[in-house]
């Protein structure tokens, strides 16, 4: 039989208070705090973060604080950034690309609950993976929500709700996001 453990990070129905989880979730609320203790230049940053994630990419930056249940199941690639306060409820992975830019404030949410009433009161809850590719940007205030693909070079607007994928190159706005057309707004390159 699975432990809840297994279940969870399967994106199956899994109980949030069990032991090991709940275990789990101290050791990162440790790990956060000790990051949140550091300043810039601090040699114990890279070693928290490679403790508390599962890969930390070569030059990626984290501003503190950040918000994680987990940790484990937060992924960056080379070069990522996450502004001042950005949380990331990583019930299942998150993958962040090479390159990614995610502003302060954004939310990458795995953790999602059951619709039906019943399944929900019983407290039990589920997962679905994130995928940032490389290149994006997320502006501040941003909530990616489970399930949902960025792709590669995408654009996500300020305060926007993310709710379904956004495709290479794609810019989205609003709640809940759309696509949008730039018109006469030229790119700083």
């Amino acid at each position: 039989m699975p432990s809840e453990l297994q279940k969870m990070v399967a994106g199956e129905l899994y109980r949030p208070g069990d032991p090991e989880l709940a275990s789990a979730r101290t050791r990162a609320q440790a790990l956060m705090q000790q990051y949140g203790a550091t300043i810039l230049g601090d040699p114990e940053r890279d070693r928290i973060l490679r403790a508390l994630l599962g890969h930390y990419g070569t030059s990626s930056v984290i501003r503190a604080p950040v918000y994680v249940d987990y940790g484990w199941n937060v992924f960056l690639d080379d070069g990522a950034f996450l502004n001042f306060g950005c949380v990331l409820l990583d019930v299942c992975p998150i993958h962040i690309g090479a390159g990614a830019q995610i502003g302060p404030y954004a939310q990458i949410l795995t953790a999602d609950h059951p619709r039906d009433a019943q399944t929900r009161a019983s407290g039990l809850e589920f997962g679905r993976p994130v995928s940032i590719g490389q290149n994006a940007w997320i502006g501040g205030g941003a909530i990616v929500l489970p399930g949902v693909t960025v792709g590669d070079g995408a654009v996500i607007g300020a305060g926007a709700v993310v709710t379904r994928d956004v495709g290479k190159g794609e810019t989205v706005a609003g709640n809940p996001a759309r696509p949008i057309r730039r018109t006469g707004v030229p790119d700083p390159l």
